[in-house]
């Protein structure tokens, strides 16, 4: 059977594509629970089934736009913004990052793992690996942050799409930089959502547990 020739290549549309994968088992199981008899074999059934959810996968990514799934309300500080008060924020928001903005348009993103990565000296470490250091000697790797701003840590330049883009296109971007949120832009390069691959999950299936 012909692949479908605008279905999703990256390993994120993929891994979609296949999360559903079904056994001879599930298909025998299913048609004995149609009425009627169908003139097709389990496997015929299932490789009908499989390029099915593969064109719906496909149609999802490409007809639904950035802007239709994106999170608007997003956290921002500035680039000046304190460390301090960059965790304090991300602290009580309950969030894993932040979007660095000056005059409206993201300039940087700030993540859990930036912090990790700078306590480390540059090598990821653990949360743990940083409070046992801080209890095992007489000072903490955190402390210097006290004197830093956001521009000092924030990882740049900023990955983004369009609001027009279609999720394919998010997908695409997960999957080239390895990371877990892109900032959405206007046409005026201005900060207008964020989109991670929780919402990119949850746009296709419904709801995350669905998986």
């Amino acid at each position: 059977m012909k692949e479908p020739e605008d279905q999703p290549k990256n390993d994120l549309c993929r891994g979609l594509a296949q999360l559903l994968e079904i056994t001879d088992d599930d298909v025998v199981t299913a048609m004995r629970d149609l009425p009627g008899y169908l003139d097709i074999t389990p496997g015929d059934f299932r490789e009908l089934y499989e390029h099915a959810y593969a064109y719906a996968v496909s149609r999802l990514t490409h007809n639904l736009h950035a802007s239709q799934v994106m999170v608007r309300d997003v956290v921002s500080v500035g680039p000046a913004t304190p460390l301090t008060e960059v965790a304090e924020t991300m602290a009580r928001a309950a969030i894993s990052g932040v979007v660095v903005v000056d005059e409206g348009r993201p300039v940087g993103v700030i993540s859990e793992r930036d912090f990790l990565s700078r306590l480390g000296g540059g090598r990821q470490v653990s949360f743990m690996e940083i409070i046992a250091g801080c209890l095992g000697s007489k000072g903490c790797a955190v402390v210097p942050l006290k004197e830093e701003r956001a521009e000092e840590l924030m990882s740049s330049p900023v990955v983004s799409v369009g609001e027009r883009e279609p999720l394919c296109v998010v997908a695409d971007r997960f999957h080239d930089h390895k990371i877990n949120r892109v900032v959405v832009v206007d046409d005026g390069g201005r900060l207008a959502g964020i989109l991670t691959r929780h919402d990119l999950v949850r746009a296709i299936f419904g709801t995350v547990e669905a998986i």
